[in-house]
């Protein structure tokens, strides 16, 4: 089979989740994998053959974001390969799997003979492995489709009965445990993350911002044992350890793991932490090792914002943790935000301005060594996401994400040692496009891929139209594509959520003991 990865090797070698599918496939005895990376142009082939796609039996693709769609299918265009599944008849058998899948598969399904809808180690090796034994026992596609298509977790077009629950790793005596993190199986100088082991410390989230599809369709959260990562870390000796996580903080094993690191001369960086989660320990710490960067998640404009996003974060702990950044001699402390709210007003950006000139002063950014060198305020535009509340809400349109950043702009302005990003706007809303579509989508993900990727072009020849996916606010009893996949969380529970952002009311965060000491949003296990 071929493992594909949508995009250049160096993205590749620092995706979590393709790696983890490598590594979990090809320890398989009876299965060879070849890695093919594709972004264009030529043709797709083998890494470590040099063969072309078109060549394997089975190729099965890895899709992480909505922009992976268009390069999954100019990979089959690239060899002659008919991009849609019903005009393939015979092999190969194109299958997928991914947050993607779960999330949304409705707008790439044509192109696919079956979709794996899940983790992985809940039963993609099992999936191959049914596929393996039909095939060597002389059977066609069609024969092979009808075997798998009732197996958990596959979702086979036309087939399988919808909708398809979302395979989940667990173990049932310990379901707030992460028995089988992902990691790196590539530790390369190439990769995006220089000679860093990746390593999966939890899955899922307690919080449940509402904006967030880690949050809900990641329930209950995981973390892994500390003992499991050293062992992984002797094991490897990597030069430097990248913890991949969402509540890190929430960790009760990081602080220890990390001292654990610095005594093994190991270097390690983290992902963005909670402010609430700031300690004089943790930065003694990361200080110790060298870090130079301070990552921290605000999301919202606004104290109304943030508690309509259930982020459950006080400006003080922000503010406070910004004052121990600066006198820790942080140099450069990112600051997280999320533009194009639903409801969101001029009087939250006003908010902003002032929280950031009270971030400068906290932090004495740009004031020398006693404090932060410099500041980035970095933006990105809200995407209303399945399986989120914010699945019912309209998406912001370019002038509003442009406005934003203007005032994003003027919020730091004042201040020295302090600048603003904003991801593009076009981007934002092609993503939400994908995000959001049913399977009239797959045209213009075809013509996306005949263009090199490029949606504007696709855009502009598709006879369709994106109001009705992304520029109204849904229906109450509007039924989505995405339905066809049961992530668990009862849509009564999502709506209920929906309109508590809409009355800036919070939700408490999901119970240390998992699901079984809850129930609240419908997940069983």
């Amino acid at each position: 089979m071929a493992l594909v990865f949508p995009g250049p090797p160096r993205a590749a070698l620092s995706a979590l989740g393709w790696q983890a599918v490598y590594a979990l496939v090809s320890q398989h005895p009876a299965l060879a994998v070849e890695r093919v990376f594709y972004s264009g142009p030529g043709k797709a082939v083998s890494e470590d053959s040099g063969r072309p796609l078109s060549d394997f039996p089975v190729i099965a693709f890895s899709l992480g974001y909505e922009e992976d769609l268009a390069a999954a299918v100019a990979a089959l265009l690239s060899v002659d390969l008919p991009p849609l599944a019903v005009d393939r008849p015979g092999y190969p058998l194109v299958v997928a799997g991914g947050p993607l899948l779960f999330m949304n598969p409705a707008p790439i399904l044509p192109a696919l003979d079956a979709a794996f809808v899940g983790e992985a180690e809940a039963g993609f090796p099992e999936f191959l492995d049914r596929i393996r034994e039909h095939a060597a026992s002389g059977g066609g596609k069609a024969a092979l489709l009808a075997a798998v298509a009732d197996m958990p977790g596959v979702l086979v077009p036309g087939r399988s009965p919808l909708p398809v629950r979302r395979a989940v790793h667990r173990d049932p005596g310990s379901p707030t445990v992460l028995t089988c993190p992902a990691h790196s199986a590539f530790v390369s100088p190439e990769a995006e993350f220089k000679d860093m082991l990746l390593i999966e410390v939890n899955r899922g989230c307690p919080y449940g911002c509402r904006f967030c599809a880690a949050g809900f369709v990641y329930r209950p959260p995981r973390h892994v044992g500390m003992d499991e990562v050293l062992a992984l870390v002797d094991r490897t000796r990597p030069q430097k350890v990248g913890l991949v996580g969402t509540a890190l903080t929430d960790w009760d094993d990081l602080l220890p793991l990390l001292a654990a690191l610095a005594e093994r001369g190991v270097k390690f960086s983290l992902a963005s932490v909670r402010a609430d989660g700031v300690t004089r320990e943790l930065l003694a710490i990361l200080r110790a090792a060298g870090s130079r960067t301070l990552t921290l998640a605000l999301e919202g404009p606004s104290a109304r914002i943030r508690r309509a996003a259930n982020k459950n974060l006080s400006e003080d702990a922000f503010l406070a943790a910004v004052a121990l950044a600066g006198e820790f001699g942080v140099n450069h402390l990112k600051m997280y935000c999320i533009v194009g709210w639903p409801g969101e007003t001029q009087a939250d950006y006003d908010e902003l301005a002032g929280l950031m000139g009270r971030v400068h002063a906290a932090g004495r950014v740009g004031q020398g060594k006693r404090g932060i060198q410099h500041a980035t305020l970095a933006a990105s535009c809200l995407v209303p996401k399945p399986f989120t509340p914010m699945q019912w809400a309209k998406m912001a349109s370019e002038d509003d994400i442009k406005a934003d950043g203007e005032r994003l702009r003027q919020a730091v302005a004042p201040h020295k040692g302090m600048r603003y990003s904003l991801d593009g706007a076009f981007a934002a809303r092609v993503q939400g496009l994908l995000a959001r579509g049913d399977e009239r989508l797959f045209e213009l993900i075809l013509l996306a891929a005949k263009n090199g990727g490029n949606f504007k072009k696709a855009l502009y020849a598709w006879d369709g139209d994106s109001t009705p996916y992304i520029d109204r606010e849904r229906e109450p009893d509007e039924v989505f594509p995405w339905e066809i996949i049961d992530v668990g969380v009862r849509r009564d529970y999502l709506w209920r959520e929906w309109k508590r952002y809409q009355d800036a009311v919070p939700t408490a965060k999901c119970p240390p003991a998992g699901c079984g000491a809850c129930g609240r949003c419908g997940m069983d296990s």
